[in-house]
């Protein structure tokens, strides 16, 4: 056999695989942090941004002239700057000129560009046309006047600017959102007039603090309006810090009934507010809402209308509640994290974004200067080899027509340096009347005090400051406008109680004997006449009212609660409650509480305990349900007993029977109220074992002294009078009681007698 071909690793760098992934990582991260995801303080553009706004400018897209399509600008910049999807490229450009998304848009957009309601909603790039907006000039306006840097290109062709030269903060003026890797960037945008005027202030004190500078920042200052109702001593804290979170509320006016929202939270769709506040008018949530529409248009972008059910709805709860249930109102979150004048990213704190960016326009005037002077100074250099010709212009003409290089031999003759010299052989004939002696003349005194007055700013940084003021005092003026977004301290919004949200109809809670509950309208509901499953039958039922809470209890001494609203309607046959809660193995439902959280109940066990218990008490919105009545081993809850009327009257009756047929009577004074336990002992049927066979409780009720009682036995029953209880089987709480009538001991249940209105 041949031997193996050895591979050759020599002259190749071998790394392990974990500093390679490591530094691949990190090289990434560095990359789009960098060259992507953070603006830089200088023009608070990310590259994208700053690619497209060079491009158009290069393409002539000025603010006079004629708009070009979006397609020729995202294709210069993809082809020429920046090589990566034209999507996310046309993307950036359309959101720079969205007026809803940018506060003073850089972009001037013909076509659809979106909207507020769905800002993606916009035309493809074949479509629409676009032009650089007049703001665009505070970016470019000094890009040909040495202020910048350049660099080449991706593949080495052209150059771009590292930066641009803004004339104003465009970093906090209209913001940034960006997720780079590992860190993120949320800078809200702010009013110009604001921040020109904290700028001003710290140029004429440097020392200026925070306070100070927030006493012309008020806040952030969001291009769709809205409220900003966060305290200001948190958002001292944000600006201090440099991250935070600021809550932001519509704001809204009345118009007769009708309540109108003028202006929304930063990126929040009207469209889906509408559609949060009619899903809660649909689940008969907001009851005190009539109507809702959308009356937005070109005029009034947001103008939205809710019309209350009456004018007794409190308009100010009703509009917290909905500031606190629909996006109205909602958190913004403020992450000052941005590229400084040193490369590196680093979240700041307001003060030291605008002493910084400060920093940067100084360099940046001082910049322009330094090329103006060298500009002048070598014009004025030109223009005194010029005049060299005027006043030796016979010499000059012969040494053109005679030398084969005359430009050395002028540089010699008239000690002239190479550049007059060229610019002297470049010069036209026409050029050498007498009057063009005398423009030269005049453009030299020109440049002359032009510079002088260039070199007094450069030596002094006051002066140089005070241009600086100057200029952003203009900048100001011309695009300057009124704050739109509200600063007013409020306490933030508070959903209403769901209860209070639910009509309050009487409704009956219908329990079947297999678990299915359903609720109908009214308390003059016959549950027995209502259908059931094969099989199933009339368990219990309770009156409450459709804006209460229905508490069922299981065998095991269990209480489960839910909102009577939730159940369905007992136009069918209900829904299992075992779908809804997660009773123990063997438990089963066998009653039903409804009525106020203050309602009184009679629970009780087949072991001859129980005690009176509230509603409230019971309440729970655990699935597993709450623990009310502790059941010995083998023993069942019984259905529970409404106190009527809710209250105790002083001689209210309780009335146990058990399976052997022994009826008790006693006052109901004698049992106590509790929260939850085994109770005390109501009639006395032995609890230690349960055999098959043995007497238990079976029913209790409630009733006054005057009323009869009903005892049913199968498809009997008989009435026992106030006096015969009375006489009879009036006794102790916890004895066995009185025999019933032979034929009437294997009691069902029994029922108090409903008195008839006289």
């Amino acid at each position: 056999m041949g031997t193996q071909n050895q591979l050759d690793f020599e002259g190749i760098e071998t790394l392990p695989l974990a500093e390679f992934t490591e530094k691949a990582y990190l090289d990434y991260s560095m990359y789009v942090i960098l060259d992507r995801a953070l603006p830089h303080i200088g023009d608070g553009l990310k590259p994208v941004q700053r690619r497209i706004i060079y491009a158009m400018s290069e393409l002539g897209l000025s603010a006079v002239s004629k708009p070009k399509k979006s397609a020729r600008t995202v294709g210069d910049v993809l082809g020429k700057f920046h090589p990566h999807g034209d999507s996310a490229c046309y993307e950036a450009m359309v959101h720079m000129a969205q007026n809803f998304s940018y506060r003073y848009p850089v972009v001037d957009g013909h076509g659809n560009w979106g909207s507020p309601d769905d800002p993606k909603s916009f035309a493809a790039m074949r479509y629409t046309e676009a032009k650089l907006a007049r703001y665009a000039n505070l970016l470019l306006g000094e890009l040909g006047a040495g202020t910048v840097d350049w660099a080449p290109n991706f593949d080495g062709t052209l150059e771009e600017p590292t930066r641009l030269p803004a004339q104003v903060p465009n970093l906090l003026l209209n913001g940034a959102m960006g997720i780079a890797v590992g860190m993120s960037t949320d800078i809200p945008p702010h009013n110009l007039n604001e921040v020109v005027s904290a700028l001003v202030r710290l140029l004429d004190e440097p020392k200026t603090t925070l306070r100070g500078i927030m006493s012309h920042i008020k806040g952030p200052d969001f291009p769709t309006g809205g409220e900003i109702i966060s305290p200001r001593a948190e958002v001292s804290e944000i600006y201090k810090t440099g991250n935070g979170t600021l809550r932001v509320r519509a704001t809204w006016e009345r118009e007769g009934l009708d309540v109108v929202i003028n202006s929304l939270p930063y990126q929040v769709s009207g469209s889906k507010i509408l559609e949060q506040i009619a899903t809660q008018m649909r689940a008969k949530k907001l009851p005190m809402v009539e109507d809702l529409r959308d009356e937005s248009d070109h005029e009034n972008p947001t103008r939205l209308i809710i019309t209350p059910r009456s004018n007794r709805v409190d308009i100010d709860d009703l509009m917290s509640h909905l500031c606190a249930s629909t996006d109205l109102e909602r958190t913004q979150r403020v992450n000052l994290n941005v590229i400084g004048l040193d490369g590196r990213p680093a979240v700041r704190s307001l003060k030291d974004i605008l002493g910084e960016w400060l920093d940067f326009r100084l360099a940046t005037v001082r910049r322009r200067l330094e090329f103006r002077r060298d500009r002048v100074q070598e014009r004025l250099h030109i223009l005194e080899g010029l005049l060299v010709v005027y006043l030796n212009i016979d010499k000059v003409i012969k040494i053109i027509r005679e030398e084969d290089d005359p430009g050395p031999v002028l540089m010699k003759k008239f000690k002239i340096s190479e550049l007059q010299a060229e610019a002297i052989l470049n010069l036209r004939l026409r050029n050498l009347a007498k009057l063009e002696e005398m423009k030269i003349k005049g453009e030299q005194e020109e440049l002359s005090g032009e510079l002088e007055e260039i070199l007094k700013l450069l030596r002094s940084k006051v002066k140089l400051k005070k241009l600086v003021r100057g200029e952003l005092l203009e900048a100001a003026e011309e695009f300057g406008d009124e704050r739109r977004t509200i600063i007013v301290e409020r306490d933030a919004a508070q959903a209403m109680d769901e209860s209070e949200l639910i009509p309050s109809d009487p409704v009956t809670v219908i329990l079947s004997a297999r678990g299915w509950a359903r609720a109908a309208r009214g308390h003059d509901v016959d549950p027995l006449s209502l259908g059931y499953k094969s099989g199933d039958e009339f368990l219990a039922a309770a009156m409450g009212r459709s804006n209460e809470q229905a508490v069922f209890t299981d065998t095991q001494g269990r209480a489960y609660t839910l909102l009577i609203h939730t159940l369905p309607s007992a136009r069918g046959q209900g829904d299992p409650l075992t779908g809804r809660f997660k009773p123990a193995d063997g438990a089963g439902f066998c009653g039903v509480m409804a009525g106020s959280p203050e309602q009184w109940w009679l629970v009780s066990s087949d072991a001859g305990y129980g005690f009176f218990v509230q509603s409230a008490e019971l309440y729970s919105r655990a699935k597993a349900g709450k623990a009310m009545l502790r059941v010995p081993e083998g023993g069942t809850a019984l259905t529970p007993v409404t106190v009527p009327g809710g209250e105790f009257p002083e001689d209210t009756l309780v009335a146990a029977v058990g399976s052997a047929g022994h009826l008790l009577v006693f006052p109901s004074e004698e049992l106590p109220e509790m929260a939850r336990g085994k109770g005390i002992k109501i009639l006395g049927v032995p609890t230690k074992k349960y055999k098959e066979g043995e007497e238990r409780m079976v029913a209790v009720a409630l009733l006054q002294p005057d009323e009869s009682l009903i005892v049913h036995c199968g498809s009997r029953k008989m009435t026992l009078k106030a006096g015969e209880i009375e006489d009879r089987y009036l006794g102790e709480r916890g004895r066995r009681g009185s025999l019933l009538p032979r034929n009437y001991r294997k009691v069902d249940g029994l029922e108090t007698e409903v008195k008839e209105a006289n």
